[in-house]
């Protein structure tokens, strides 16, 4: 079986986790405070703040930058259920925009229609690993109210470029997975990127239970530390950031060169102003999704469906949402299928895999 995701673990990995264990030092030391350097240089941010996973680093930045009980905060119903929870988590209201048809990512337009004097930050995610349109949301904002805030879910996206600036250097504040499938990982682990030194500061007291000294508590806080031995593991992923995603991008285009053509599936988008990390390579199926879901699993192709409900009807966020109210949303939770492409895919398993597609469509057809 060829997985949709598996870990790298190497030997710098272990030997990075067993020098932490020798040191003593093992929660928030020094490994954390390298891997927020070493984060912060890579994505062109001027902080870096680890937490303990990625739905705490949304809930991090979120709360950083001031969303509070009775505001509302923007978001797509096309993601993973962390994105909307982290909102409930701060208090605050989802509101939920409908995503563009192509991307994936949050409509723009959609998103004009949610504003209102309650709006307090929107939170783009960028899907799969491709970025969503900052620039048209900024552009947003420049025109309803500057107070309005961007929070970038950048979990799938480490590398991830727009308009030649990384993801985690655009947004007001960026938040990272590294969780065991992300493109780098650390099994549970985040991070929150700012150029905001008041975010930075707010965040950092956040994450240890809102202590400004030692005892010493300036607000409502949580315990969203980063062990050292998580760090470590992330600091040695990071260094091959670069040489995984390009492997990545290699095989996705390898895929994509394969499936040109084939009836009845649509294959993923990379607008001209972004580079697209693929996290998921993830096509539409037309018709037949799941059937093809079951041959590629029967032929020893793993897959995956992200995801197969929208959001807006999940029973903790449906109230006042309805079938429906994000058409687009809905239409691709029943069409979209996730095929391995990740590093340890030769080009020969992509050839195996996009021929396995092939063979399943024709049954479908």
């Amino acid at each position: 079986m060829i997985p949709i995701a598996k870990p790298i673990i190497g030997d710098a990995e272990r030997k990075a986790v067993l020098n932490v264990l020798n040191s003593g030092m093992l929660v928030q030391g020094p490994k954390v405070k390298e891997l927020e350097e070493s984060f912060a240089r890579y994505c062109g941010a001027k902080h870096a703040v680890a937490v303990s996973n990625g739905t705490t680093a949304l809930h991090t930045a979120l709360c950083a930058v001031g969303v509070k009980p009775g505001d509302d905060v923007i978001t797509s119903p096309f993601t993973f259920v962390a994105t909307a929870n982290a909102i409930l988590m701060a208090g605050a209201r989802v509101v939920f925009a409908d995503v563009d048809e192509e991307t994936f990512t949050i409509d723009p337009v959609h998103v004009e229609r949610k504003i209102t004097d309650k709006t307090k930050a929107l939170l783009p995610v960028d899907l799969y690993g491709l970025p969503a349109d900052y620039a048209e949301l900024k552009a947003l904002i420049m025109h309803h109210n500057h107070a309005i805030k961007i929070i970038a879910d950048a979990c799938q996206a480490v590398g991830a470029q727009y308009d030649g600036e990384l993801v985690g250097s655009i947004a007001d504040v960026s938040a990272f997975s590294l969780y065991a499938t992300k493109n780098i990982m650390c099994g549970e682990g985040g991070i929150v990127t700012t150029n905001n030194d008041a975010y930075a500061e707010h965040m950092r007291k956040f994450r240890h239970h809102g202590q400004n000294t030692q005892y010493s508590y300036e607000f409502l806080g949580y315990n969203y530390r980063m062990t050292d031995l998580h760090a470590a593991i992330a600091i040695e992923q990071l260094k091959n950031a670069d040489a995984w995603t390009k492997k990545r991008q290699h095989n996705a285009r390898l895929m994509s060169e394969l499936l040109a053509g084939v009836s009845g599936i649509t294959l993923p988008v990379v607008p001209a102003h972004s580079t697209h990390v693929f996290h998921q390579y993830t096509i539409r199926v037309r018709s037949g999704r799941d059937k093809l879901a079951a041959y590629l699993t029967e032929h020893g192709v793993g897959c995956k469906v992200f995801y197969p409900t929208p959001l807006h009807l999940e029973a903790h966020l449906r109230a006042g949402y309805n079938n429906g109210d994000f058409p687009v949303a809905e239409r691709l939770c029943s069409e979209v299928l996730s095929i391995p492409i990740h590093p340890l895919v030769t080009e020969d398993d992509v050839r195996f895999i996009a021929k396995a597609v092939k063979e399943g469509m024709k049954r479908n057809l």
